[in-house]
């Protein structure tokens, strides 16, 4: 690393309605540097990364690329200053080639581009990263880890020497988030520069050379990583106070079975091979039942057919003892399940309601909620409030419109709703995704209380350690299949990794 600064943000600040995203502050990046920009959900990382690449501009401060004031107006603008960003949901047409990805939207490109030229360039860019892509793969039939690839090769194809990633690791198997690390360290040697956000706290020390930490909205303690001895330093400094690394869980004492899946299988004409395959599980009262795999191998649709959200093929599902195959998601609500959903925006919320009328939607035909049958605004504003301060919701009122949070506040406010309206079975599909370190805390303590409750869980997660704290026993999913169903204390990282990219139960 040099000690040449490539980004220099000073004195930042960003206002929106209500609230003030950054104050002040202040960030550097040198050249060959990986900084770790760490912070709550809602503390200003997003943002302050968002007015860097043009998709914001600062209210106050300024910014300054290569010791040069810039104007960055647009995408368009930090592009041309040679900075990039890797979004956490990938931003690629998934029935096109990679090389049409690549150059799709290019500034100048002709109308028939020349692919031949355009591959040449791909595939040496390719070999030198050791990136393994190959120009012609549609986007479609390649990985999680393939695709984000191919979004890191996009970036350098455009020239981009600065680099922000959002949680590159989250959609990757243990071994793809190495391999990662590898290619990483390659561009850092060719003088380049990243940004990583991140919420693994483990990662900080794999990737990193400096990490920052905001916490509402300024900036609290910047350290070089090689200092830090401790990791819950850090998370403390992010939170402002204590946090647990490990969690205490009452005794295993499984019950009855409440969810029981009798080979399953799912069938859609968009997808090559079933997304749910002869799927069979039990899931008892007082059991949290966690499911690992890389994204896109099932876990999903696993959690769709037992909510109703989609129709089964074959075989039978019940719940508490009762056949709910192809039942409505309003019927199977109503036989006492919860469901936390994997995309928060788009099954999770409705954004352009409140956040209070949000939390209420799973309470409002109860009497709770309710006088005559008449929805009782007073009662939902007291209900809400309750939530909002149980589970730390940052919204300026109740009342602000549920698309105006941050993307952690918006997960908080499906939790609340699920959480508290949960009668025996929850359905948790990456609860703690985009959630900071003391959130995804909250998070657990709350799954293991309802499993001591007596509910019985589906707990879905890309994080191994998680999986491995939280539930009682793990199954592992590839290409819509059961790999196998373990204990816990019998699941090794290295075990679950391998299933997880399908290598048979006997091999591992």
């Amino acid at each position: 690393m040099e000690n040449t600064p490539v980004v220099q943000m000073r004195n930042i600040t960003k206002r929106f309605p209500g609230v003030i995203a950054n104050e002040g502050v202040d960030l550097t990046l040198h050249k060959g540097e990986v900084l770790a920009l760490l912070g709550e959900n809602g503390a200003g990382k997003s943002t302050l990364m968002n007015m860097l690449v043009g998709l914001y501009r600062p209210d106050e401060g300024e910014i300054y690329v290569n010791c040069k004031k810039a104007t960055i107006n647009s995408p368009q603008d930090s592009m041309a200053l040679g900075i990039g960003m890797i979004h956490q949901e990938f931003m690629l047409v998934g029935n096109l080639s990679v090389a049409e990805n690549i150059v799709l939207g290019l500034p100048g490109l002709e109308i028939k581009p020349n692919f031949t030229e355009i591959g040449k360039r791909i595939i040496e860019l390719s070999n030198k990263y050791d990136l393994g892509v190959k120009p012609d793969s549609i986007i479609d039939d390649l990985t999680v880890g393939e695709q984000q690839r191919v979004e890191i090769l996009k970036l350098l194809y455009r020239g981009a020497n600065i680099l922000i990633l959002d949680e590159p690791t989250a959609v990757l198997t243990p071994g793809e988030s190495k391999e990662l690390n590898s290619i990483i360290k390659k561009m850092l040697s060719e003088g380049k520069s990243a940004v990583f956000i991140t919420h693994k706290m483990n990662e900080v020390l794999d990737f990193s050379d400096t990490v920052q930490v905001l916490r509402k909205g300024k900036n609290v303690g910047t350290r070089a990583t090689s200092t830090i001895t401790k990791l819950q330093d850090i998370a403390n400094l992010m939170v402002g106070r204590d946090v647990l690394f490990s969690l205490e869980k009452g005794e295993f004492k499984p019950g009855e079975v409440k969810v029981e899946l009798k080979d399953v299988t799912c069938i859609t004409n968009t997808s090559p091979r079933p997304l749910l395959d002869h799927v069979n599980l039990q899931i008892r009262s007082g059991e949290i039942l966690g499911i690992a795999g890389v994204a896109g191998n099932g876990q999903q649709a696993l959690s769709e057919v037992i909510t109703g959200l989609r129709r089964t093929c074959e075989g039978h599902i019940f719940l508490n003892g009762i056949e709910m195959t192809n039942k409505t998601p309003l019927q199977v609500i109503n036989s006492g399940v919860s469901h936390i959903p994997a995309d928060r925006n788009k099954m999770g919320i409705v954004g352009d309601m409140s956040v209070g009328e949000n939390l209420s939607m799973k309470k409002y035909r109860t009497e709770e909620l309710t006088q005559h049958n008449i929805v009782n605004k007073s009662l939902i504003k007291v209900f809400a409030n309750k939530l909002i301060k149980t589970f730390t919701i940052k919204t300026p009122t109740q009342y602000t419109n549920a698309k105006f949070l941050s993307g952690g506040n918006i997960q908080k406010t499906i939790l609340a709703r699920e959480i508290d309206s949960c009668k025996g079975i929850l359905i948790a599909v990456y609860p703690s995704r985009g959630l900071d370190v003391g959130a995804t805390e909250t998070v657990r303590k709350n799954i293991i209380a309802q499993r001591d409750k007596g509910a019985a869980v589906l707990f879905v997660s890309e994080e191994l350690d998680e999986l491995q704290m939280v539930s009682d026993r793990i199954a592992v999913m590839y290409e819509g299949r059961i790999m196998d169903v373990m204990d816990t204390k019998d699941a090794t990282t290295e075990k679950i990794g391998l299933l997880m990219a399908g290598v048979e139960r006997s091999d591992v």
